[in-house]
């Protein structure tokens, strides 16, 4: 089957390569002074309507639009041009911290200064960010406002705890239209297996059925609790709109990231110096001897890397790191880059139908990048 993904982009559908934080609990049901007619008392879908209304009410003033002005040559516009962009973001606050911050998606205001990025709260107040964070590898972006009066703000949940089948909104512009709400269920987790380009390596996205469409980009994703657990970043579809397959950024990925660039002022990654199939299938897995697929297959070993100096070589299939199994490709490139440089691991291979253990030293992925670039 064809792998794809479309980002959204009001008027513009590009292809992807392209503390007062409130933790309160939401209120949902108590006493209702007049019932809709025909609506008994205790019925559980008038009180999950309730329920959804509760969440929209409490999350869609902190839902802003954002639009961007990428400088020439970032974008799939004319040559020369700058290039527009929108989408969307949520505001919160961070803890120890003053001033707001949107979470937004990378590739919405990509290289635009901040003078070119302007963000329209629920109010209709319009506000322009004092710095841009972004880390281009997770497609996040945070948009940092100083000086600023007192703005709504969203929660952080947990996306771990967000399993298939679980309730949830997704807020966002589409189309320009803004604070628009829809609702759906988390369809799966862990999707790596979506085509947004080079630039974007980490992917482990919820996937969701609520219709998210051009323009949503760095909306998020909701649940009953009124607690932000996604980012809405890529639809599947074959015309550019929603066709019931959109995929999310765990907010525990957000928060990771966002923790590093407010602290560091960018990511720190592990690295091991590999080039992996994005093939692997029960084939490949039969070929080697394997009786499921399972693990992440080497195609190549850089050299004077870690990986190297710890023996693997092509058509080696890595298939635990410190006893975790490893379930594909993607799986392995995000636990080795959430690792600190310096680490020492153990991995588990298959190699010639056996299975053995080498050790390796996890590496520095900025360094490693730029050493390649210069190369």
């Amino acid at each position: 089957m064809k792998r794809f993904a479309v980002s959204f982009g009001v008027g513009l559908v590009l292809l992807l390569f392209g503390s007062a934080i409130w933790r309160g609990p939401v209120r949902f049901g108590g006493s209702v002074s007049a019932q809709p007619q025909g609506t008994a008392v205790g019925d559980p879908l008038f009180a999950l309507s309730e329920r959804f209304e509760a969440v929209a009410s409490r999350v869609v003033p902190a839902v802003v639009a954002v639009e961007a002005l990428k400088p020439a040559g970032t974008g799939s516009g004319p040559k020369g041009k700058p290039v527009e962009e929108a989408g969307s973001g949520v505001i919160i606050r961070v803890e120890n911290r003053p001033g707001y911050v949107v979470i937004t998606n990378y590739h919405v205001v990509g290289q635009a200064p901040p003078q070119q990025i302007t963000i329209h709260a629920a109010d209709n107040r319009i506000l322009r960010p004092s710095q841009v964070l972004a880390d281009p590898e997770t497609d996040i972006a945070l948009l940092i406002l100083d000086n600023v009066d007192k703005l709504p703000t969203a929660s952080l949940g947990n996306s771990d705890h967000a399993k298939v089948g679980r309730w949830v909104l997704a807020i966002g512009s589409p189309f320009g239209l803004n604070q628009s709400v829809t609702h759906g269920i988390i369809s799966a987790r862990d999707r790596g297996q979506v085509s947004l380009g080079s630039a974007i390596r980490i992917k482990e996205f919820l996937q969701t059925d609520a219709a998210i469409n051009p323009g949503s980009s760095g909306g998020p994703l909701v649940d009953l609790n009124g607690d932000v657990i996604g980012i809405n970043t890529a639809i599947a579809s074959h015309n550019g709109s929603n066709s019931g397959v959109a995929f999310s950024i765990p907010i525990n990925l957000v928060k990771r990231v966002m923790n590093q660039l407010l602290n560091q002022g960018a990511v720190q990654r592990g690295y091991l110096g590999l080039q992996l199939s994005p093939g692997f299938d029960a084939h490949d897995a039969a070929k080697l001897g394997l009786d499921r697929v399972q693990g992440a297959l080497v195609e190549r070993v850089y050299p004077d890397t870690p990986a190297a100096a710890a023996g693997l070589r092509g058509n080696d299939v890595i298939l635990a790191v410190e006893g975790i199994t490893i379930r594909n490709e993607h799986h392995l490139i995000n636990l080795i880059s959430n690792l600190p440089p310096g680490q020492r691991i153990r991995l588990q291979l298959w190699r010639d139908r056996s299975t053995i253990t080498v050790e390796a030293t996890v590496a520095d992925w900025a360094s490693a990048a730029r050493r390649q670039k210069a190369e």
